[in-house]
Order: C-alpha cells, then sequence, then structure tokens
C-alpha cells in the first residue's frame, strides 16, 4: 500500500490571497525604514563633508 493513498486531495477553496495584505505591510513598515535609512545617508554625509 502507497502511502499517497491515504492523503486527502489538495483543497481547492483554501485560504484567502494574502499577498495585498503582505505588501502593505512590507510598505508599512519599509517606507519609513527607508526615510530613516535616507535621512541617516544624509546627515553622515553632512557630518563628515562639513
Amino acid at each position: 500500500m502507497s502511502a499517497d493513498s491515504s492523503q486527502s486531495p489538495p483543497d481547492t477553496a483554501g485560504p484567502a490571497d494574502r499577498r495585498p495584505l503582505i505588501a502593505f505591510t512590507w510598505l508599512w513598515v519599509g517606507a519609513p525604514l527607508a526615510y530613516g535609512l535616507y535621512e541617516l545617508v544624509r546627515k553622515a554625509t553632512q557630518l563628515f563633508t562639513g
């Protein structure tokens, strides 16, 4: 007897697509992070170049 015969078929009505939520979450965190890094580089450049 094979192990595959005891498994149930894949669920075709799976969970909702979460890609938009994941993209929104990355933007929610990534946008302030990118702005903070931009400001850090800008101010560090001013500090070391005069």
